[in-house]
């Protein structure tokens, strides 16, 4: 028999590495929403910390590039308790949230059970997570963070209930199903994206590690199957500057993409987008011809990563100040 040596786990008291929760835990986390993603299944991208909802401020607020829907995040380093819970009620409802974080090293049954509540309750465009924070430690390595989830949504259960009450069409519940199988190999095969769910839409967004800039895949009017580079970090200037810094790069990024691209300004819009069409192609086409199409998209999405990523952080750099413009509205 080989012997085996096995490492001793300890658990660290997260106050060990975050004294205060504000000051310390918060931004960290804020700089580290890709591993909390991985732990809820969704691409996480920071809008602001301290999001003011009346007098009170919620610790971050997100948002889920898959779906484009409003994440909070409350966090604390202390055990669960009620002041939390009616806080993150309130938050939800100020800030008109699509989904709901509570993150706590110790999760008490009542609070746990009390998201399960509400993930039954609620209305299934609303999910409610609830996070146990745990450090750990093998024979004196480094710390690792694990996100458990202690309470999360019954995806079937709420997509049940809202065909159940016949906000899916049929062409609704096809492009789920379609996104379902696109999310899963690009997740499993490519670790390309965290989003485990597919939601009923005719779009998705997947994130680019840059807030405000996306890679997308959208069935588009006129039977059009579109993957873009989709640009909107919340303000015209700066989109038009990244654009435009790309757009100077447009010889040698359509030889490395190796096709030609559509490059859209949008100058009477916020956004800007840079995409691939594939013609004649709907969301009926699906049904008969899936693989071939959700291969069309994969390798588009990996390309557009490959060549567009290493260059988004330069084009950042080089937009201007925030602009008075903000407001205009988006493609």
């Amino acid at each position: 028999m080989v012997a085996v040596t096995l490492g001793k786990l300890e658990n660290i008291d997260p106050r060990q590495l975050w004294p205060m929760e504000a000051k310390d835990f918060t931004p960290w986390l804020a700089g580290n929403l890709g591993l909390l993603g991985e732990a809820l299944g969704l691409d996480l991208e920071l809008v602001r910390m301290e999001a003011p909802v009346g007098s009170f401020a919620c610790d971050i607020e997100a948002r889920d590039t898959g779906s484009g829907r409003r994440v909070i995040i409350e966090n604390q380093l202390s055990e669960t308790d009620h002041g939390h819970l009616g806080q993150l009620i309130t938050y939800a409802a100020g800030l008109e949230a699509g989904v709901v974080v509570w993150i706590a090293p110790k999760v008490r049954e009542e609070h746990r059970e009390a998201i399960d509540f509400l993930n039954r309750h609620t209305r299934e465009t609303v999910d409610f997570f609830m996070i146990a924070l745990e450090v750990i430690s093998i024979s004196g390595s480094p710390p690792a963070v694990v996100f458990r989830l202690a309470a999360s949504p019954n995806a079937w259960a709420k997509t049940a209930a809202a065909s159940a009450s016949k906000t899916l069409t049929d062409k609704t519940v096809a492009y789920q199903e379609f996104y379902q199988g696109l999310m899963d190999e690009l997740r499993e095969k490519h670790k390309f994206t965290n989003a485990k769910a597919a939601q009923p839409q005719s779009w998705y967004a997947f994130s680019s590690g840059t807030t405000g800039i996306s890679y997308s895949t959208a069935f588009a009017s006129g039977n059009r199957l579109r993957v873009e580079l989709y640009i909107d970090v919340g303000d015209m200037t700066k989109n038009k500057a990244i654009f435009d810094a790309l757009k100077a790069q447009e010889q040698q990024i359509e030889k490395e993409i190796a096709e030609p691209l559509t490059w859209e300004r949008l100058d009477a819009r916020r956004a800007s987008r840079i995409s691939v069409v594939r013609e004649n192609t709907s969301i009926a086409d699906a049904s008969t011809h899936e693989e071939e199409i959700r291969d069309w998209v994969v390798k588009r999405l990996l390309k557009f990563k490959a060549v567009f990523g290493p260059r988004l952080k330069a084009a950042l750099a080089a937009t201007p100040p925030q602009s008075a413009n903000v407001g205009v509205a988006a493609a």
